[in-house]
């Protein structure tokens, strides 16, 4: 006999999840000790040039055991000062994921490179190699790599792939503060490395970002593009350009940079219990057949945000039906935030070439985007669902979200259909 206990919600039974959340997912966690970093730079004074944010750059190379480390105000301007320093300039191509934050690919069009979108490959959710490398051509300048949602991206084949055409990799590892490839930081790997410290991400500053990378070219190339008060003290010629920089200001505000480095020291433990909830939870899913992407031997996770893969062929509930009953039982789930970026309009609509400023000609013919294009990125992201990441969650909430994927799958055959 079914219960209102074992009857899923949408169906008129008990709701699974009834515990109080907020505390279990608010983030960032902000302590004592974070407002009084914050308070000691903004009683020093000195708020645009405080020490606090060389601090910050030493603790991110001990890290990561990069050569140089170099603050920025935002993850997007470290990624913009990134491929200007690889040399990325008018009509190079660049290959691309499309399933990620606007980010990783629109700074690309400020330095005039044309994006080349390449597939994602289903058990990392980064970038598929092999279709990264159908689409090199002779205008091929690099690649960006997304470690995406805290999971390493498949690196070994990425980098032998980028010394065998003489390509850049920028290693977009926003997500991935702390995740491991093969013992190696995230973030130690690509020729320019970059990490957003944007309010949500794993070691938060409100806003930030930081690029690293062990070329001292191409740090100079860096701070030539938006740290002109730096360039003083450069000894190589780069030093001429300190009246001028070459016109964007990019620095870190010292009270953002006190807040990253409190967040710091604390992140490792935070990841841990992020990890542990995650991993709890998943391999709870993964006996009810959902795909979790699990850390393996080689690439040790972290988690921006907590993805799994449904396959509703198998249930025959389609993967809207079953986020409405979820979210019927108390669930937090959804759909992935990020919308494809090779279907949005300033792509399909030829904006992006006004932004990077390329004119049509015969030898560079205006690259043009198809919505369709990368069928394999298109299914596989309507298979994902997202849900919290449970940074202070404890188990018996946990026990819920489980039991509210039990009940619901356990009626299938029951739950409404919102999709013909």
């Amino acid at each position: 006999m079914t219960t209102a206990t074992d009857l899923p919600a949408i169906l008129g039974g008990n709701q699974a999840i009834t515990l109080d959340q907020v505390r279990a997912h608010a983030w960032p966690i902000i302590s004592k000790q974070d407002e009084q970093a914050v308070l000691d730079v903004l009683r020093s004074g000195n708020l645009s040039l405080h020490p606090i944010v060389g601090e910050l750059e030493s603790a991110y190379k001990e890290r990561t055991g990069r050569n140089f480390a170099l603050t920025h105000n935002n993850g997007t301007s470290a990624i913009l000062a990134g491929l200007s320093a690889i040399g990325v300039k008018p009509y190079d191509e660049v290959i691309v994921p499309s399933a990620t934050w606007w980010s990783s690919v629109m700074p690309v069009l400020h330095c005039g490179g044309v994006p080349v979108f390449a597939e994602l490959e289903p058990t990392c959710l980064g970038l598929d190699p092999e279709d990264v490398e159908r689409k090199i051509t002779d205008k091929t300048k690099a690649i960006v790599v997304v470690h995406l949602f805290g999971v390493p991206s498949k690196m070994d084949e990425l980098l032998a792939i980028a010394k065998k055409y003489n390509l850049k990799i920028l290693e977009d590892a926003s997500h991935a503060h702390g995740a491991t490839y093969k013992g190696r930081p995230i973030g130690s790997l690509g020729d320019v490395s970059v990490f957003s410290m944007q309010g949500n991400k794993l070691c938060p500053s409100g806003e930030g970002g930081i690029l690293l990378c062990d070329d001292e070219e191409m740090y100079e190339a860096a701070i030539r593009l938006g740290h002109y008060e730096r360039l003083l003290n450069l000894e190589s010629n780069n030093k001429f350009f300190a009246a001028t920089g070459f016109g964007f200001k990019f620095r870190m505000a010292p009270m953002a940079a006190a807040l990253a480095l409190s967040q710091l020291q604390k992140m490792d433990e935070r990841n841990t219990k992020r990890n542990h909830n995650c991993n709890y939870l998943s391999e709870k899913l993964e006996g009810l057949g959902f795909e979790t992407f699990l850390s393996t031997d080689d690439a040790q996770r972290v988690y921006f945000e907590f993805l799994i893969r449904y396959n509703g062929e198998k249930t025959g509930l389609p993967i809207t039906d079953l986020a409405n009953a979820l979210q019927a039982e108390g669930a937090l789930v959804s759909a992935p935030r990020y919308p494809l970026l090779h279907q949005q309009p300033v792509f399909t609509h030829g904006v992006w070439s006004k932004i990077a400023r390329l004119p049509a000609s015969e030898e560079n013919p205006i690259h043009s985007y198809d919505p369709m294009d990368l069928p394999n990125t298109i299914v596989g992201n309507g298979t994902l669902l997202k849900l919290p990441s449970f940074p202070s969650a404890d188990t018996a909430l946990l026990d819920q979200y489980f039991l509210a994927f039990e009940k619901v799958l356990k009626h299938t055959n029951d739950l409404p259909r919102t999709e013909s």
